[in-house]
């Protein structure tokens, strides 16, 4: 996509109405999709994942948090995304620029959703290390799995991570500096 195009899809999608059940829209190589409102379970995951990395960035990184929310723009690669949940500076959300620069990302999470779980591992996946994003966290409560993908760097088709480790809810996961106990998390269906 070229930056003329880009740039008319930025502006329809800040004229875009974000109402139920839409909540939010992001911006990719295929144009501009429509996210639906996430289900209870995945927000219960975000809210759990928050806690645990908020309990611990107070140690580790001072004057960073992890947030829900803002989108994340990358002109240079034409791409807008709303991750689940990122670790930036608090002081990133208080700037004037409406979306986040991903160089101040440190880490970006996704609950994967029943409908569109492609989005999470094969879209992201190739977006957010284009980026420059270091760690991405895929948390998948279909499965009961979750991966966290580490070091960005060229590979036959572009920008990728080259390192992932995989684990399923119970066990504790290593994101960057933090621990993340999966055991937390529950799977979209009762057991």
């Amino acid at each position: 996509m070229d930056t003329k195009t880009y740039d008319r899809l930025r502006a329809i999608a800040d004229e875009l109405p974000i109402e139920p059940p839409v909540w939010a829209v992001e911006i990719d190589e295929e144009g501009i999709t429509m996210m639906m409102s996430p289900v209870k379970r995945h927000e219960l995951i975000t809210l759990r994942l928050r806690r645990q990395l908020d309990a611990q960035l107070l140690a580790t990184h001072p004057g960073v948090v992890a947030h829900s929310g803002p989108e994340i723009e990358s002109p240079a690669i034409q791409r807008m995304r709303r991750p689940d949940l990122l670790v930036l500076p608090e002081s990133a959300l208080d700037e004037d620029d409406a979306y986040v620069d991903p160089a101040d990302v440190l880490m970006v999470a996704e609950i994967v959703s029943r409908s569109n779980p492609d989005n999470d591992y094969e879209d992201k996946a190739r977006d957010y290390p284009a980026m420059g994003i270091p760690v991405y966290v895929i948390i998948d409560p279909r499965k009961g799995t979750a991966a966290v993908l580490t070091d960005p760097g060229p590979g036959a088709d572009g920008t990728r991570y080259r390192s992932r480790h995989d684990y399923v809810f119970g066990d504790t996961m290593t994101a960057g500096a933090w621990s993340i106990d999966t055991g937390q998390f529950p799977t979209y269906e009762s057991p």
